[in-house]
């Protein structure tokens, strides 16, 4: 009598897999996007003067569009990361880079600013969406070994939107004048529609599809992967059962709580101190900026310091851990805050401005590669949802603090941010779990 086939975990079955064609693949899908979304995000920084000029605006009253859209992704992560976990990460995401096309193309055409503002709130909402949910589907395809550094090249993208963004507010403020933001909203919206259609290929989360007791499903699922990454479907069984479904509360549930709080706090001290400087620098570097340090070639010269931190990031979650890598650039990040503060040649201010954009952006990589890993599947992406909004909190308050006193106190501000990273560093090492080489979830329990 033969004996039958020993049932596997998803994360077995995806090393029996491997990391190939399947994953590049998803990678591109999803980091297209997530390009396109940070260009959505910064775009307002860019283009604020022609904005303000267009409607007869100020800066800071144009800068409300930006805080609409921070707004709405405060409700799109909460909302649709819950609805994610409810109905399968697959039809959020295509949902939310629909909203992220139509209304977000809709902004070109705007005809007052009343209209303008409910655009990018419904824009926001279908960014906020996107992001979270992509990380917990992209988390979802990977094995352990390989888990960490594919997240932080998907956050990667995030640099490469930057760079787009700085290039198109470069090139439109050239050509269009006032009109330049109308040129910026189509160059943020356009690549979406692409990303909307490439989108309709991605299969739903094996892990979701387990979870919710479609075990057969899950198995058609890997055994595509394989064949992708030119392996011998070899998923007979898998050993995981449905579960109770997760309920939000489970969050704070007495085994998650005290990550889920020190977590969250980091998302909301990182992303004050991150919008708060680049919402307001580059309008600022751009009209009152320091000898060289002025103008759009320094921004996008600051958005390229931005790649060597991610790639330093991917190497660090791998080697010594998710959390040890967070730790040390939230505090390489508070130190660049600091020299801006106390800089006074334009070689410093430069060098300071160039070590926050580096620092900064590696803290994001970490930050995006360890959150998801400390939630069992049935809360991944409510908590990606979560340390979302809270990210949005974070891009409300920012900016709005830089308002209140930008004008007589930029370097205090600078100073004050700082002080957020290291109090988030600080909750990042009271969290005192590694999810570093660990399955999908083993952290959580």
């Amino acid at each position: 009598m033969s004996q039958s086939a020993p049932s596997l975990t998803i994360d077995q079955a995806l090393e029996r897999s491997g990391v190939g064609p399947f994953q590049y693949r998803l990678l591109g899908i999803f980091g297209l996007v997530w390009a396109v979304d940070a260009m959505q995000v910064l775009v307002i920084g860019f283009a604020a003067p022609s904005l303000a000029a267009s409607f007869g605006l100020t800066i800071p009253q144009a800068i409300q569009a930006g805080t609409v859209f921070f707004l709405g992704m405060l409700i799109g992560a909460w909302g649709f990361g819950r609805l994610a976990d409810r109905i399968g990460r697959r039809k959020v995401l295509i949902a939310t880079v629909l909203m992220d096309a139509v209304f977000g193309l809709a902004s070109v055409f705007a005809g007052d600013f009343t209209l303008l503002l409910a655009l990018r709130l419904l824009t926001g909402i279908g960014v906020g969406g996107t992001l979270p949910v992509d990380y917990a589907m992209m988390a979802e395809f990977l094995p352990p070994r390989n888990r960490g550094r594919w997240l932080v090249a998907l956050e990667g993208f995030w640099a490469v939107g930057t760079v787009a963004v700085a290039l198109a507010a470069w090139a439109a403020n050239h050509w269009a004048g006032d009109q330049a933001w109308r040129w910026l909203f189509a160059a943020t919206a356009l690549p979406a529609v692409v990303g909307f259609w490439l989108r309709l290929w991605l299969p739903e989360s094996p892990h979701y599809l387990l979870h919710s007791g479609r075990e057969q499903e899950a198995r058609r699922v890997l055994d595509n992967v394989a064949r992708a990454n030119g392996q011998v479907p070899s998923v007979s069984a898998l050993a995981a059962t449905a579960s109770p479904r997760a309920r939000m509360r489970d969050l704070l549930a007495p085994a998650l709580r005290r990550r889920t709080l020190l977590i969250l706090a980091a998302w909301l001290l990182i992303s004050t101190a991150y919008y708060g400087v680049f919402i307001w620098l580059p309008g600022r570097l751009v009209t009152q900026g320091y000898g060289f340090v002025r103008g759009y070639g320094f921004l996008v010269l600051l958005a390229l310091a931005q790649l060597p931190g991610y790639a330093l990031a991917a190497w660090g979650v791998e080697a010594i851990g998710r959390r040890r890598t967070l730790i040390a650039f939230l505090v390489a990040s508070a130190a660049g805050c600091l020299l801006f503060v106390f800089a006074e040649q334009p070689g410093w201010i430069a060098t300071s401005l160039l070590a926050m954009s580096f620092a900064l952006l590696g803290t994001w990589g970490g930050l995006y590669a360890y959150t998801p890993e400390l939630y069992p599947t049935g809360l991944r992406a409510t908590g990606m949802g979560m340390a979302g909004a809270m990210a949005r909190v974070g891009g409300l308050l920012g900016p709005s603090v830089v308002g209140l006193i930008i004008g007589a106190a930029f370097h205090f501000t600078i100073g004050l941010f700082a002080v957020l990273l290291l109090l988030a560093a600080l909750a990042v090492g009271l969290i005192e779990v590694e999810t570093k080489g660990k399955p999908l979830g083993q952290a959580a329990t």
